[in-house]
């Protein structure tokens, strides 16, 4: 065969080995065009992704979370983080140089609409729970409550008395004899409660999704950037809306929340006029003509021996014998006022005219 021809024939068959390799590759690159597409889809779809670290995490339990959260409205997926971003290049989405440092290791991304604070909300209220392995720290109080136990009395009797739960024999069976706390928040778990928890069929561990990052329009928002003191917000709004009540009826703003209060107030200050200046009306003659009264009695009493009214006027009680012998200094210095002063014929006139207008 000549060269030429051997050289011919080696490169087609050359050619042809690297077709057979191209066409899986070409394939692959086909499959992600197609992913990266559906994760644009879902980008323009959905505000909100949020990025949720599965490393670690027992496959069981977290499913079930998985599908809570998909009852709830979320999308769920599992995507390469490089798919991810190159969908949120393609959508010339911000930010991304910050996003791609928590795009590690296996993630879920779950779009939503929710907000990020409502979002993680919703993750953090979402558990499921599994069986304790010794080790285990427990997250709350365990109390195994009275009642029957669905275990044969045998072997396993002496680990319910190791760990010092009161049991009896009933009906073939064990049963806790009566309410037992086996865990405090805190305690770690030994290897008899963790196996004991799992004959009994008891989940202590809560499970939840590891949020690691959230993604919204540019915005990149952390686990701890999302943790709010709702009741300290709820007090905050209280205090506010305390405040501002305040202020609108300080400056009697005609608002429907506070025009109940302006209109007390404005009666208390019209009903205070009214009874200073003596104006009649029926709501105010009652204590116009008492502190008339009491004006005209005081004044009569001011001028008891010094002008005849023709007219009774009622002194005060004299002072007994002992208070008489014993004055304090005050009344003292009080009487020796009095004896100084003396009404003169003005004061009387005057008194006169603001008794009767």
């Amino acid at each position: 065969m000549r060269a030429k021809t051997r050289a011919q024939l080696e490169r087609l068959i050359k050619l042809g080995e690297f077709e057979e390799r191209e066409a899986p590759l070409r394939e692959s690159v086909k499959r992600k065009a197609v992913i990266v597409e559906e994760i644009k889809g879902l980008l323009k779809q959905y505000r909100t992704v949020a990025v949720i670290g599965v490393e670690g995490t027992p496959t069981k339990e977290s499913r079930r979370v998985y599908d809570r959260l998909r009852s709830l409205g979320c999308i769920v997926r599992h995507y390469k983080n490089s798919l991810v971003l190159r969908a949120l290049k393609e959508l010339n989405a911000r930010n991304l140089d910050s996003l791609a440092a928590y795009l590690t290791g296996p993630n879920v991304y779950l779009f939503t609409n929710l907000n990020p604070f409502e979002l993680a909300k919703v993750i953090e209220e979402t558990v499921e729970y599994r069986y304790a392995k010794p080790g285990d720290t427990a997250v709350f109080d365990v109390e195994l409550g009275p009642g029957p136990t669905d275990m044969k009395p045998g072997p396993s009797m002496s680990l319910f008395g190791k760990l010092r739960i009161p049991i009896q024999v009933r009906e073939g069976q064990i049963w806790i004899a009566k309410d037992t706390k086996v865990l405090k928040a805190g305690d770690k778990i030994s290897e008899e409660l963790a196996s004991l928890l799992i004959k009994l069929g008891v989940a202590v561990i809560p499970v939840r999704a590891k949020l690691k990052v959230i993604y919204e329009e540019g915005i990149i928002y952390t686990p701890e950037s999302l943790k709010i003191d709702y009741e300290a917000v709820r007090k905050s709004f209280v205090e506010a809306v305390t405040y501002s009540k305040v202020l609108a009826v300080e400056l009697a703003l005609p608002i429907p929340e506070v025009v109940p209060e302006l209109l007390v107030r404005a009666f208390r200050a019209s009903a205070e006029l009214a009874f200073r200046t003596g104006y009649l009306t029926p709501e105010t003659a009652p204590v116009v003509i008492s502190k008339a009264i009491g004006a005209a009695l005081a004044l009569a009493t001011a001028l008891t021996g010094k002008v005849d009214l023709g007219i009774a006027v009622a002194t005060p009680a004299a002072p007994t014998a002992a208070a008489a012998q014993t004055p304090t200094p005050e009344k003292k210095e009080e009487r020796r006022e009095e004896e100084k002063k003396e009404v003169t014929e003005e004061e009387i006139a005057e008194g006169i005219s603001a008794l009767f207008g």
